[in-house]
């Protein structure tokens, strides 16, 4: 059966998914939302599913660890999706799992789910199996309990930008120019393309009634780790080196990991320690149901990259800053390879005058702080073989795409409302600086944010660096921008005669 073939009931039937806030649910909701489907998203903090939801998206509170909170978003459910995992989380992640599954079998039996789709981890019992893995399969076996028809998927590593085991990786690429690679990266693994994960999982949504099922899936080629490794850094141009060793345990890996890599140690233990288990599809009738053909490691991160460059075009910086991947509350954050400086200020003038300012900047006006600074790294540039800082803009008051200036290319604009540039220096990687403008009651809202993709270690140490400098001038150049803003209200004002 393809996955083209429709099920009335269940195309019509309503969806619930859990762990919409996560890298799967986020991208699943996206799909199921293009495709016309009726979902019901619960989340413990609804705000942060509301910006991804269109009209026939319904955004509800509750909680798998709160039983009491269940019964109301499941009711009139046809199939759920159950994409919760506490790994991560503070306490026993296993008993969080197992306590969070029994809760919501519970519900979904009294409400009468049909059916529950769960994504959990491609290992085989026959293997020594991880902590991490023996939960993810006891999930999956708890949910059985709802006596609703369970399609349980279990996914080898997911190749995408915001997915942990991906990130992993190339964190470890991007900044190690020579590796230490412990035995543990020679394990095989069928690697799969996260759209191919959601073209499985919507799938599933039009299986007909029947018994409970288990589906390995994972991409077109069998592969090492180390071999994901190389083809990361093959399609980003940077030179590894991987040295063998048969030594390092699985704790001091992850203590590694913690020094090299945003992921905590504790996460990195349990990952490293699930991945001595070969993660290769055995069974093979996820081919033969579902009308899905997976692509090859190499196209899955070529996709991956693409994708992220797709999400800078389309979206804008601010939702970069607000990711589920993003540190809140800072100024510096990361959105995967990215390093985000994003900073606000509210100003009492309407957009059209907070836009003002950011209209003119460049050429005879200047940059509104440092303005040696900037002509140093002019020179600077210069010399490096780049175009430098050349104060210039076609005109003084008018924007328009593809414009440059000085030494930025402008890849975005919306009159008093966005400008965004992208960097033509030489540089160890990429830069864009975005400023965009929202009313806010009878204020305006400038939000300034800087978004550099560093290549290889030479681009992190480049940025961090300068970040002290990169500090002092973003803050004085919001400020200032700010200032300006506020002047032009003030001006504009109409003049009380005497």
């Amino acid at each position: 059966m393809g996955n083209d073939v429709h099920n009335t009931e269940s195309q019509s039937g309503l969806i619930l998914l859990t762990g919409a806030t996560g890298y799967v649910g986020k991208n699943l909701l996206g799909l199921l939302q293009r495709q016309g489907r009726r979902v019901r998203c619960v989340a413990r903090r609804p705000s942060r599913v509301h910006t991804d939801a269109d009209a026939n998206t319904e955004v509800v509170a509750g909680d798998v660890l709160d039983p009491d909170s269940l019964a109301p978003v499941l009711a009139g459910v046809d199939t759920a999706f159950y994409l919760v995992h506490s790994m991560g989380a503070r306490g026993d992640f296993e008993e969080l799992d197992r306590t969070a599954a029994r809760n919501f079998a519970e519900a979904a039996r009294a409400a009468g789910v049909r059916r529950i789709i769960y994504l959990g981890g491609l290992a085989h019992e026959d293997t020594d199996l991880s902590r991490h893995l023996q939960s993810r399969q006891e999930v999956g076996r708890i949910l059985l309990d709802s006596k609703a028809q369970v399609i349980e998927f279990r996914a080898s590593v997911v190749i995408g930008s915001g997915s942990l085991s991906f990130e992993l990786i190339r964190a470890l690429v991007e900044r190690l120019p020579v590796m230490i690679c412990p035995s543990w990266v020679r394990t095989p693994a069928q690697p799969i393309a996260i759209r191919d994960v959601m073209q499985y999982l919507a799938a599933a949504i039009n299986l007909p009634p029947g018994q409970s099922r288990i589906f390995e899936i994972g991409g077109a080629d069998r592969v090492s780790y180390a071999d994901i490794m190389r083809e990361y850094a093959r399609q980003r141009h940077l030179a590894r080196l991987m040295v063998p060793v048969w030594v390092l345990t699985p704790r001091l890996s992850s203590l590694w990991l913690a020094l090299v890599t945003p992921v905590l140690a504790s996460i990195g233990r349990s990952l490293i320690e699930g991945v001595r288990s070969p993660s290769i599809v055995r069974d093979n009738s996820a081919m033969s149901v579902f009308n899905v053909k997976p692509v090859g490691l190499a196209e899955a991160i070529r996709a991956a990259l693409a994708g992220e460059d797709a999400e800078l075009a389309v979206n804008s910086f601010a939702d970069l800053a607000n990711s589920p991947s993003a540190r809140p509350g800072r100024a510096l954050s990361r959105s995967g390879n990215r390093i985000l400086d994003s900073r606000t200020i509210t100003v009492p003038a309407s957009r059209h005058q907070a836009f003002a300012p950011i209209q003119r900047i460049g050429g005879t006006t200047g940059w509104y702080y440092g303005n040696w600074l900037w002509r140093l790294r002019g020179l600077i540039d210069l010399a490096a073989g780049g175009p430098g800082m050349r104060p210039f803009r076609p005109s003084p008051d008018s924007v328009s795409l593809d414009d440059r200036i000085d030494c930025w290319k402008v890849v975005a604009y919306e009159a008093d409302h966005l400008l965004r540039l992208q960097a033509i220096m030489k540089l160890p990687g990429r830069a864009w600086l975005e400023f965009e403008v929202v009313d806010d009651r009878e204020c305006s809202t400038i939000r300034q944010t800087a978004v550099f993709d560093p290549k290889g270690l030479a681009g992190l140490l480049y940025w961090y660096a300068l970040w002290p400098v990169h500090n002092m001038v973003f803050g004085g150049m919001l400020s200032a921008i700010g200032k300006a803003g506020r002047t032009r209200s003030a001006d504009d004002r109409p003049k009380r005669r005497s």
